[in-house]
């Protein structure tokens, strides 16, 4: 086991290290005026986050050391698994509705986010296939339908609760994995094809969809209405200017800025620690990203290879929308700034996908081979 420790990639490690030390200082900054003033306790967000982080750092671990194979073979039971989770959110017995949405799961003290383990899963389930048959891939009703009406099925039952900004956010790693699996150019093209053209259709089908896309656009049409809570956040990144107001000294969190330590957790950001905060955040995910391509590129087998890129990606989708979202380049969708922004369930599966790429990463360096056979 200590010779396993010494084979752990610093620099992957020190950058998640950082980034969620990050997260922890700006939510306890972002939400002691919402835990004062709703719970009578300044520190209750952080408290809930510091715990979330330790036992993600104890996943961390266990993904670590429980050798990565074991999923491709548990890969259907954890499908399973996570299906009924997506059933059991949607019931009235089980599921926690909060902001018009059922997407959370309460199981006596416990509230979870089936959306974060089926992320987890989707990527698993998908490296498994592609890893096993990556080059048979060619037989689109053979080889490709199942595993996309499996996609398709979880896509649905998470768009129910109702929630298109996660089911996307599943959907794309899964597209960079039989991409980077090779799959032929015309299955590729038809399968983003189609994909686009259900979410676009989708998006403008709900009216309170739609009224999202609208207000993105253009949130000073409705500033007490749709347009409140990206107009807030606009305010809150103007006013932090190049230093920021100092750590604690946002305005917009004290009752202005809906879901401040949460979605909107990079406006305060911005506001406290101004420019140089976000270069911080870039450079860190930046970092974050490099690092994963060359372990992916160097991973032991293409499975290993295929299940860091699905990760990877699926950590960088949901950074581009968060980010997106704030800036007002992109619709509000409630997706969480991985490792960042408030939230158990997303703090420890992260780091639980973090331990399996710090495992490939260590197996890398014992053989390595080019990140899959091209096509002809």
């Amino acid at each position: 086991m200590l010779s396993k420790m010494k084979e752990l990639d610093k620099t992957l490690f020190f950058l998640v290290i950082c980034i969620c030390l990050f997260g922890l200082i700006m939510v306890y900054s972002a939400s002691y005026p919402l835990g004062s003033i709703k719970y009578n306790a300044s520190n209750f967000f952080f408290h809930r986050q510091w715990i979330s982080f330790l036992i993600g750092i104890f996943a961390m671990t266990i993904g670590f050391f429980l050798p990565y194979k074991l999923y491709q073979k548990w890969s259907p039971l954890l499908v399973i698994g996570s299906m009924i989770l997506l059933i059991l959110v949607l019931t009235p017995w089980f599921g926690e509705v909060r902001n018009n949405s059922q997407r959370w799961l309460q199981l006596g003290p416990l509230v979870l986010q089936p959306g974060e383990f089926v992320k987890f899963t989707m990527v698993v389930y998908f490296a498994s296939v592609c890893g096993k048959k990556h080059k048979a891939l060619t037989s689109f009703r053979k080889e490709l339908l199942p595993p996309l009406l499996l996609l398709g099925v979880v896509f649905l039952l998470i768009l129910m609760q109702p929630d298109l900004g996660t089911a996307t956010s599943i959907a794309i790693p899964c597209f960079f994995i039989l991409l980077c699996a090779g799959i032929k150019k015309r299955h590729l093209f038809a399968i983003a094809g189609v994909g686009a053209c259900a979410v676009i259709y989708l998006a403008v089908s709900a009216p309170y969809r739609l009224a999202r896309i609208l207000s993105f656009q253009n949130p000073f049409s409705d500033p007490n209405g749709k347009g409140y809570q990206l107009i807030n956040g606009y305010e809150a990144i103007a006013s932090g200017g190049v230093f920021g107001k100092g750590m604690g000294g946002s305005v917009q969190k004290l009752g202005f800025l809906p879901e401040a330590h949460t979605d909107f957790i990079m406006a305060v950001v911005l506001e406290e620690l101004g420019t140089l905060g976000l270069a911080v955040v870039f450079f860190l995910y930046f970092g974050f990203l490099i690092k994963g391509v060359y372990i992916a590129l160097h991973a032991k087998n293409s499975y290993g290879t295929l299940l860091t890129i699905g990760f990877l990606f699926q950590i960088m989708v949901q950074v581009v929308f968060n980010l997106g979202a704030v800036a007002g380049l992109l619709p509000i969708t409630g997706i969480p700034l991985p490792f960042i922004s408030y939230g158990g369930s997303s703090l420890i599966v992260n780091l639980f996908t973090m331990g399996i790429i710090l495992q490939i990463s260590r197996n890398a360096k014992q053989i390595r081979i080019p990140i899959v056979e091209r096509r002809r």
